[in-house]
């Protein structure tokens, strides 16, 4: 380890106060739902706290969400400027991923994207080849989605954006199959099985913890993992797109009640339906290489490593008792890997994680419980 501990509030992310302004947007959110009666339509409040929200409207259920990729294009920055790297089509990527993977999780199917590319200065696309690596990374990655790329924003941000970065954001709407429900968590019940899905390294979470311990080591991002690669380039793996697993799951006759992406706050989303569940972990998938350097770098022990990074789990998907094993034979199909991980037991609401000996309470993660509209 160098230069001794380091955490996510050292890093500049303090998710004890990102989550209570959640909590407070939310409350003042509430207060407009009655509004969308008036377009003809009805907001599933249930939403509120989930990954994207929900709305039925012309007989449907529709599905929107907003979400960025975070400080990682900061780290690709870096590799190109300093290494002659170019990896911004992976981090186009990873921003596409981070919107859709979360609009899924509610049962949707994404239709539409766009895109917010923020820049500190129009001179960022001065450099033709590294814009077109971003461009063709944001397309493969609608095109592995199967959602049409509708277009979106890109304004030059001086002061507000540093002159040399990029900020990779978007949107995205989506709809509901047809005769099927939107995920809210109402449909989780004891006993519902729980399959965890493999993720391919950082995804889009952490990138701000990885850049302080990346700025510690003598060799920075060129620092040698033990499989002789470097931090900086398993660091810009791209992240798993699942929706083309969601897709097969939903057409599917499989008895799924929720879906959960594992980002921020890395394990505690296993609960973060507000239930009073509890969710045990009794198998963990192996943590990728990179992940487990950085806990190490970051003297994490497990508690905070599993609260904080991904820890090789990117998904989760929850199905009925006895539907399991089948959940993760449709992953394999598609190439994913996958693991019957744990279940849902009559408790408390806490994710238990057995082979690390870890319990995280109800109280560590609370995105939306008990907000009302302000009067």
């Amino acid at each position: 380890m160098t230069g001794g501990s380091a955490d996510y509030k050292q890093a500049g992310v303090d998710y004890d106060a990102l989550d209570e302004g959640k909590r407070m947007a939310i409350a003042r959110a509430l207060a407009t739902s009655p509004l969308l009666a008036a377009r003809g339509g009805r907001a599933l409040d249930a939403s509120r706290g989930e990954p994207a929200f929900a709305f039925d409207f012309g007989g449907r259920t529709l599905a929107f969400v907003m979400e960025g990729l975070g400080t990682k294009s900061i780290v690709a920055r870096h590799m190109l400027e300093r290494h002659g790297v170019d990896r911004f089509a992976d981090v186009a990527y990873d921003t596409v991923a981070a919107i859709l993977n979360d609009l899924c999780c509610v049962g949707a199917l994404p239709l539409v994207v766009n895109a917010y590319f923020a820049t500190g200065a129009s001179e960022w696309y001065g450099e033709p080849a590294r814009a077109a690596a971003l461009l063709e990374g944001w397309q493969r990655a609608c095109m592995d989605a199967g959602c049409v790329w509708g277009g979106g924003e890109s304004p030059s941000l001086s002061g507000l954006v540093a002159a040399d970065d990029i900020e990779l954001a978007g949107a995205a709407v989506g709809a509901v199959p047809a005769g099927r429900s939107a995920l809210l968590g109402e449909q989780l019940r004891v006993g519902d099985e729980i399959v965890l899905f493999a993720s391919s390294g950082l995804h889009a979470n952490g990138a701000s913890l990885a850049r302080l311990l990346a700025e510690r080591l003598p060799e920075g991002y060129m620092t040698s993992l033990p499989s002789g690669r470097s931090l900086g380039e398993a660091l810009l793996d791209p992240s798993v797109m699942y929706v083309p697993f969601v897709q097969e799951l939903l057409a599917s006759e499989l008895p799924v009640s929720y879906i959960s992406h594992v980002t921020g706050h890395g394990l505690l989303k296993l609960m973060r339906p507000s239930k009073a569940l509890t969710y045990r972990i009794r198998e963990l998938p192996p943590v990728p290489e990179v992940l487990a350097f950085l806990v190490e770098q970051a003297g994490l022990g497990p508690h905070e490593a599993h609260s904080t990074f991904n820890m090789g789990a990117g998904y989760a998907v929850y199905a009925g008792a006895g539907a399991g094993a089948e959940v993760v034979a449709l992953a394999r199909e598609l190439g994913l890997q996958a693991l019957l991980a744990g279940s849902v037991e009559t408790g408390p609401r806490q994710v238990i994680l057995d082979p690390v000996g870890v319990r995280y309470g109800g109280d560590r993660l609370a995105l939306s419980g008990g907000v009302h509209p302000p009067s």
